[in-house]
């Protein structure tokens, strides 16, 4: 069966289940996309992997990946593997001294790790077809409700000129705290405007 590879496009609250969130994959060769819903916490684990931020303590899919390591194995690719009933399913392909492994896991969880060891993402075209949608244009992703990796996460217009207006102390100070308390949307948004400052 071949694999189509997939790209993270989007995470954002989703507008259908509170508390959730929708990733949105894309396929790398075509027009369609893949959105998973997700939880809070798994969405947390993708955001601060996407936005390069290093928490005070290692977080669970952190400790997998030193456990890995560890145990000389390597994470290959992340495969979302099934489609039952609504329900995604995923596979994590690790591979050893001993050799190739594949071990089920929900696609959040999946996902999280593979970021984290670089890996791939990939799904098969059955999938694809049964769940995928085609979008037109980038109007179509925000009339979904979903942010676009491209865009600068997590700051809104109102939110940029509040920031624009602190000192970079202030900034600095507000990121700590930011950090402190597990805020890493809020987080992301502060370092990216003390980097575009520096």
């Amino acid at each position: 069966m071949d694999k189509i590879q997939l790209d993270i496009i989007g995470l954002q609250s989703s507008q259908s289940q509170s508390g959730s969130f929708a990733l949105v994959l894309g396929e790398r060769e075509g027009e369609r996309r893949l959105p998973i819903i997700i939880g809070m916490f798994e969405a947390q684990a993708i955001a601060i992997e996407i936005e390069d931020i290093i928490p005070n303590r290692p977080m669970t899919h952190d400790l997998f990946k030193s456990f890995a390591h560890e145990f000389k194995y390597k994470v290959e690719e992340i495969i979302i593997s099934d489609l039952k009933e609504g329900v995604f399913f995923a596979k994590i392909v690790c591979s050893s001294d001993l050799g190739n492994i594949e071990i089920d896991a929900r696609p959040s969880d999946a996902i999280a790790i593979g970021l984290r060891f670089k890996a791939e993402i990939y799904t098969y075209e059955k999938i694809l077809s049964e769940a995928g949608i085609v979008l037109s244009d980038d109007d179509d992703i925000e009339d979904l409700g979903i942010r676009e990796k491209r865009e600068e996460k997590g700051i809104t217009k109102e939110k940029k000129s509040g920031l624009k207006d602190m000192s970079l102390e202030k900034l600095n100070q507000m990121l700590e705290k930011a950090i402190e308390a597990e805020d890493y949307e809020k987080a992301a948004s502060l370092r990216d405007e003390i980097g575009r400052r520096n």
